[in-house]
């Protein structure tokens, strides 16, 4: 009998799904993801400001980095732990998924594909780490290994998860976007493969391939048989499956090198044949030539996303490029998208999370992952490595890593102390404040706010009033009535006249927010939260 954990085995034996099927609520904080955010750098959500400037935050590393890695002799990931991945927290755990290889990598007479396969991982905080013995697999002459069962076997490179609790088929409830290969022209290629499974352990293929040596045959394919390196990132947005990637597919406008592709699909079963570019970055409008493909700046590996409901927040691989391998590196980059279509970045070529330094387990190039969880008072961004300037001498590679802050604290919005100015440049003080473009409310429960904040206090405050779609204030949530927030937190009510249930509002509304106080220059808005009883 396969040997899983007991939450698991739990599920699985009730209608093949863990019983708790939405994450468990932080003591003390809701989920976000529920909410509809209004983050500080969305300039969708916030477009009108004044005497305000934005400050984008970067992460810090984990101590405990790389949090997984790679496995011992004989294990299915000891050549490889790649974070091409996932994860997602199911009930009281979070669940991993991530492309593993093992020393067969290098055994010449294995089909080129088949050693690269999916292994599973599992936390109970996010931050420690077990590979369960699943049994569902041989490698290496037994089954006491880490790797889910994916039927039919393909050799996949990366792979995207995503867990859906009321899809009424129980055994698609969770699903997985796969790179593999398929053979044209003597070359293997890129493409996408979709598997679903009932446990997220046993997994089969949603369309009836018969794979060769573990590649995909181009008849069987769900995409246009061109090069195409799909599943950088996977979401649902208005009803519709995403998947994004890199490629080398001609675009219907000209751009250098790596740039964000997109498919969609209705049922996670057929895909579009069209496609659209959903990112690009500025240096690649201009046109190097052709077999100059790796040098530039890029982007790699399209776009990991943290569906956030009303906003999609995404991690982008920064590619500097080169003439030659060892020339070459890659960073993380922020990007955000209103639309689930088109990706654009906050702050203008900023930098996430730069590589680690040679001699450091992230040397030379990081991953993005798609893996983003709120726990306690930070937020864990998971990521991986690869190091592009020696993987021709197929050296051992990879790990998982955390990048982490504040949680939401992603950027700041505070009062701009230059716009005093001095001698015939100085200016008046203004009001500092910030206008959110019209917010739909959900359904016609009672509305909550929520401010995420620092440096709040007595002579240091944020005057939050309600306005109608059209600007125009609600005179109960407004002015004198206006709500006044003097303490800091990741989720601070905000009250009008005590009241934090607020009723009988329009369908949609807009927020005004007023910087206030002999201190007011202490004040760093990170986000608010607009949420339903």
């Amino acid at each position: 009998m396969v040997r899983l954990s007991l939450w698991l085995l739990a599920g699985v034996m009730c209608c093949g799904l863990p019983g708790k099927v939405w994450a468990e609520e932080d003591p003390g904080y809701f989920d976000e993801t529920r909410a509809t955010t209004l983050f500080a750098f969305d300039d969708v959500s916030i477009p009108f400001m004044q005497n305000l400037k934005l400050e984008m935050r970067s992460p810090e590393r984990h101590a405990a980095n790389p949090v997984v890695q790679r496995g011992g002799a004989g294990d299915p990931d000891s050549w490889a732990v790649q974070f091409y991945g996932s994860v997602i927290r199911v009930g009281d755990v979070y669940r991993m998924w991530y492309v593993a290889a093992g020393e067969d990598r290098l055994d010449k007479s294995v089909p080129r594909s088949s050693p690269w396969r999916v292994a599973y991982a599992e936390s109970e905080d996010g931050v420690h780490w077990t590979k369960p013995d699943l049994g569902l697999v041989e490698y290496a002459g037994n089954r006491k290994n880490n790797l889910v069962q994916i039927e039919p076997h393909m050799g996949i490179l990366n792979v995207k998860v995503l867990y859906e609790p009321d899809d009424p088929d129980p055994s698609r409830r969770y699903k997985m976007g796969a790179h593999v290969w398929f053979p044209k022209n003597k070359v293997r290629l890129g493409t996408l493969a979709t598997y679903a499974s009932a446990d997220g352990l046993r997994w089969k293929s949603l369309h009836a391939a018969k794979p060769v040596e573990a590649e995909l045959q181009v008849e069987e394919m769900l995409l246009p048989p061109l090069h195409f390196e799909p599943v950088g990132g996977l979401y649902k947005w208005d009803g519709l499956y995403y998947v994004n990637g890199q490629n080398a597919i001609v675009a219907s406008r000209p751009y250098h090198g790596r740039v964000v592709r997109q498919f969609i699909s209705p049922d996670f079963k057929t895909w579009s044949q069209a496609s659209t570019v959903g990112f690009v970055r500025p240096q690649q409008h201009t046109l190097l030539g052709p077999g100059r493909s790796r040098e530039g700046e890029q982007n790699h590996e399209g776009v990991s996303v943290w569906n956030r409901g009303n906003v999609l927040l995404g991690i982008s691989g920064i590619w500097h490029g080169g003439k030659e391998w060892k020339d070459v590196t890659v960073d993380l980059g922020f990007v955000v998208s209103n639309d689930g279509v088109r990706f654009r970045q906050p702050a203008h070529e900023w930098t996430f999370l730069k590589r680690g330094a040679d001699g450091e387990w992230d040397q030379g190039g990081l991953l993005q992952g798609q893996g983003f969880e709120n726990i306690g008072e930070q937020t864990l961004i998971y990521y991986g490595a690869w190091d592009p300037r020696h993987w021709q001498g197929s050296p051992p590679r990879g790990g998982v890593g955390i990048a982490r802050l504040p949680r939401d604290r992603f950027a700041v919005l505070s009062v701009d102390k230059t716009t005093t100015g001095k001698g015939n440049y100085q200016m008046p003080e203004t009001q500092s404040e910030f206008l959110t473009a019209a917010v739909p409310l959900k359904g016609k429960d009672p509305q909550r706010f929520f401010v995420n904040a620092d440096g709040l206090g007595a002579e240091a405050s944020l005057k939050v009033e309600l306005l109608s779609a059209n600007a125009v204030p609600l005179p109960d949530y407004s002015g004198e009535n206006a709500a006044i927030v003097k303490t800091s937190g990741f989720q601070t009510p905000v009250l009008w006249n005590g009241r934090q249930e607020i009723e009988n509002l329009p369908d949609r509304i807009r927020l005004r927010v007023t910087f206030e106080g002999q201190k007011k220059t202490d004040i760093r808005f990170s986000a608010m939260y607009v949420r339903s009883k």
